[in-house]
């Protein structure tokens, strides 16, 4: 399936990273094979003010959602024509797309299909084809976006159909008897859904049948609270009538037939249960021999496991055969407090009958987390399968019954497990070397290794990486472990969730630490996660502590690759590109690689795979590991920090004004002298892509700029935020280029850089005209024309009369507008500013045209041309051509150029979208 709009909007091969792009493919998806006008688009994006530049920015996201498209594995068949799915069809564009590429066309063939056979009477068909539909929701439809009002009614309507398909599909499970396996997910549903009343009248139905008759008046006497409290009405005529029913015992509601029972997978994931020197059957281990019955040596199973479905069927695939290949073996790796031991131990003991000779577990590591000795694995494992009859040991027999050579003790460790069913558990293993005499003395037996690291150099086993939960996995283990509290407050156990980093130990810990304080809420805990300086802190309660379990990674690995942790914790965001890496580090690409792949293989840092971007490969931190390595940072080296930003920070500056010189050669830029970086290559990163570099990496400039003005570096930060600004604006990221700007503008006032202060400040100008703040806009021109004119820019200082007669145009005031272009000419033409001129000469122009003078706008335009062309400014050059021609256009046509309802380009790629506004004159 290639589009899904039933819970997080998602395209293959690649989702677009911003949102509106998203909601774009989003509003053409949910009206597939029709036609979607611009201006519902605009609308959806940007309500009832879109920016000027609307028009050309939904272009832009046209085009890099046709660029996607275009990375499909069909990609050479789009090239050539023949697969377009994106169209341009006035008045807008089409997506085309086939009904099994779309979630919601199955969808809705599924919903077709399970109505139809439930009309039948063939309740065991529409269960299935219903439950498939449901099956395909990943989250509340079109999630992830901004919602404008066409996105907003099709998520509703969505919503309800899901719920629809839920009711129906319950009603058919009813109708085949497996009321019993209802309740718990009706349970959860009359919670959520307080006042929907098939979903209660459903779980009276089924708790009745299941011999539970006062629970199922308790629900009626719950939904009728709710109801009268909500909405202040009496349940329907069918929810009181079944009370009734219920209360006389009504024979007819009676489940008469069998029954047809489903297996209900179950799940879970937790870090901690394992082995240990106490551990025996006093401990609630089982330990016999061979003639005694099955040697069992496991810790208990965890009893609210959650979730990891699809890694339960593989492993039990595995472990039955059902994969290619003899040898079973599994390697189970993922970082500290995955859930990697309590899979394990699932799997063990689901698998009882497979291995009748003993299920078995042997930790790799001491008590003090060092790891042991090949023979010291061997011989405790030999201990766990001796038994009263076992042959060569006696029951009494000690430590020192058994050969203390590795070699001798593989091979009574191999004659003791030949030919037997047996399963080993090799629990957090470190190395190759420490497991493979192990695997070689057990040939027979099937293995489950668990580690913090890939261990990828093990021969013919099969490996499965655990990562973190997913949200509802994790919201489900959080509610299952933290009870009440956690349920009653949902959207505190979802910001618990986010903040632990869905990493099951962090979620264990975080509830346990609530059951154990009463006088704590959900909402408090989650406050106290907030804090990035006490996270880990929190996240400790007795002997479950998430920072020392973090802490065993980190200091599995050598000095060089602890330190590449600390520092790597500064990037910029949670994930960065390679080119990162190699600026924080101070060292060259090639090594920079190899410090963050030995991160990865340890579990410690995630390598993620972006097909189709500049950087095919972005390394990303765990929120608590980056934690934890900030902290590090903090205690081991913190005279590395301070260095390590100001390098990224330059880094990023190198990198945008190569893309932003690209984007507009003749663009303004503060100036930044610094030694240059000589391992970071502009050409390389950024190649001929700047627009997409810009993109991927916008974020990450921006957390750029307020590292800069945190470090206190505050050159850097205006000019990183200086060379930002073309991109913003191109973007509409009004956002972003005020946060950034803001700081920059406080970081030129701390250092008293009068001419910085005066090129952010005629930036945020630009970025009130751009938001329609025209008299702010106004100001802050004026006052950069007074720091430009008092440091001596005299240059800068005409422009900046030419923007503030770019905001007295907008305002309607043309008159005065007119004057200030005038005088912004004088001033150009004085100090032969040849880009100046054309500005001032393109305004003279547009305001010759409002007032009706077409042939002076004409020349004017001429004028403009050559002072473009004698800047070298190809960008204005063609703007004028532009301009100039649809003036002639409109003229030939008989058309009122002022009066047109099509919208004026008033700076090269800025559109004044309501041109036909009358103008306001000023004497």
């Amino acid at each position: 399936m290639r589009y899904r709009v039933l819970g997080p909007v998602h395209m293959t091969p690649r989702t677009p990273s911003a949102a509106k792009p998203r909601a774009v493919l989003a509003t053409l998806l949910v009206q597939s094979n029709t036609v979607v006008s611009t201006h519902t688009l605009i609308d959806e994006l940007w309500g009832a003010q879109p920016p000027r530049t609307a028009t050309t920015t939904l272009q832009v996201y046209v085009s890099q959602l046709r660029k996607a498209l275009l990375e499909d594995t069909a990609g050479a068949a789009v090239e050539t024509g023949t697969v377009q799915p994106l169209l341009t069809r006035p008045p807008g564009y089409l997506m085309r797309v086939a009904p099994e590429e779309l979630d919601l066309a199955v969808f809705e063939a599924l919903r077709a299909e399970g109505r139809a056979a439930y009309g039948r009477r063939e309740y065991e068909a529409a269960s299935r084809a219903l439950s498939r539909a449901l099956g395909l929701w990943t989250g509340p439809a079109l999630s992830g976006i901004p919602h404008g009002p066409s996105l907003e009614a099709s998520a509703i309507r969505l919503d309800e159909l899901r719920a629809e398909v839920l009711e129906q599909r319950i009603s058919a499970d009813l109708r085949l008897g497996l009321h019993h396996e209802l309740v718990g997910e009706l349970m959860a549903l009359a919670h959520e859904h307080p006042l929907r009343e098939t979903l209660h009248c459903d779980l009276m139905v089924a708790l009745y049948r299941s011999g539970r008759q006062s629970d199922a008046l308790q629900v009626y006497r719950r939904a009728r609270r709710s109801l009268v409290d909500e909405l202040g009405v009496e349940p329907g005529p069918v929810l009181s009538r079944l009370q009734e029913r219920i209360l006389a015992s009504d024979p007819s509601l009676a489940w008469h037939g069998e029954p047809e029972r489903r297996l209900v997978p179950v799940g879970g994931s937790d870090d901690r249960p394992a082995d240990g020197p106490g551990n025996g059957p006093g401990n609630g281990f089982a330990g016999y021999g061979r003639d005694a019955g099955p040697t069992v040596w496991l810790p208990p199973a965890v009893a609210d496991f959650t979730g990891r479905e699809d890694q339960l069927a593989f492993g039990e695939r595995l472990l039955a055969g059902d994969l290619p290949g003899r040898n079973k073996v599994l390697v189970l790796s993922g970082r500290a407090g995955a859930g990697k031991t309590a899979l394990a131990v699932r799997l063990a003991h689901d698998a009882t009958d497979r291995f009748p000779d003993g299920r078995v577990l042997v930790t790799m590591r001491d008590d003090d987390g060092r790891a042991v000795e090949p023979r010291t694995a061997m011989a405790t494992l030999l201990r766990r399968l001796r038994g009263p009859q076992a042959t060569g040991l006696g029951a009494d027999s000690g430590p020192g019954a058994l050969p203390s050579s590795e070699t001798e003790l593989a091979e009574l460790l191999h004659g003791r497990t030949e030919g037997r069913r047996m399963l080993v558990i090799l629990d957090d293993a470190v190395s190759e070397a420490q497991v493979r005499p192990v695997l070689s003395a057990v040939p027979d037996s099937a293995v489950i290794l668990t580690s913090r690291h890939v261990l990828g150099a093990l021969e013919s086993v099969r490996h499965l990486t655990l990562d973190v939960l997913s949200t509802r996995e994790a919201e489900a283990l959080l509610t299952a472990c933290g009870g009440r509290r956690m349920r009653d407050d949902p959207e505190a156990a979802g910001e618990i969730v986010r903040l632990c980093g869905r990493l099951p130990l962090a979620l264990r810990v975080a509830a346990a630490g609530l059951a154990a304080r009463p006088h704590w809420t959900a909402a408090g805990l989650a406050q106290r996660l907030r804090d990035k300086r006490t996270r880990l802190a929190t996240l400790a309660l007795g002997d479950l502590d998430v920072r020392s379990t973090l802490l065993t990674a980190y200091h599995d690995v050598d000095e060089e690759a602890r330190r590449a942790f600390r520092i790597l914790g500064l990037a910029a965001l949670p994930d960065f590109a390679p080119w990162s890496g190699t600026a924080l580090l101070a060292t060259d690409p090639v090594e920079a690689e190899r410090l963050t792949e030995e991160l990865v293989q340890a579990h410690l840092l995630e390598a993620r795979r972006q097909p189709g971007r500049l950087a095919p490969v972005r390394y990303g931190f765990h929120a608590l590991l980056r934690s934890l390595a900030l902290e590090e940072l903090a205690q081991e080296s913190p005279q590395e920090g301070p260095a390590a930003v100001e390098r990224l920070c330059r880094a990023f500056l190198t990198l945008a004004r190569h893309a932003d010189a690209q984007l507009a050669p003749d663009r303004e830029r503060l100036t930044y002298e610094a030694e240059p970086l000589p391992a970071l290559s502009p050409e390389e990163v950024v190649g001929n892509a700047p627009l997409r570099w810009f993109q991927e990496e916008s974020a990450g400039l921006s957390e750029a700029v307020r590292q800069a003005h945190a470090a206190g570096l505050w050159s850097l930060c205006c000019s990183l935020a200086s060379a930002t600004a073309g991109y913003y604006e191109a973007g509409a990221l009004w956002d972003e280029w005020e946060a950034t700007h803001d700081l920059a503008l406080d970081a030129a006032r701390q250092s008293g850089d009068v001419h910085a202060e005066a090129v952010i400040l005629r930036s945020l100008g630009d970025l009130a005209w751009q938001r329609h703040q025209t008299s702010l806009a106004t100001d802050r021109y004026r006052l950069a024309w007074h720091l430009f004119t008092r440091h001596g820019d005299r240059v800068a200082a005409g422009r900046c009369l030419s923007a503030e007669a770019d905001a007295f145009l907008a305002m309607g005031q043309v008159a005065r507008a007119g004057r200030a272009y005038a005088r912004a000419l004088s001033v150009s033409r004085l100090v032969d500013d040849a880009r100046g001129s054309a500005e001032s000469l393109r305004g003279l122009a547009l305001v010759a045209q409002r007032e009706g003078r077409n042939e002076e706008a004409l020349a004017r335009l001429e004028e403009c041309e050559s002072a473009a062309r004698s800047a070298g400014d190809h960008r204005w050059t063609e703007y004028t051509r532009r301009t100039a021609s649809a003036l002639r256009v409109a003229l030939a046509s008989g058309q009122s150029p002022v009066a047109s309802s099509v919208p004026l380009e008033v700076r090269p790629g800025v559109w004044l979208l309501h041109p036909s506004r009358p103008a306001q004159r000023v004497a």
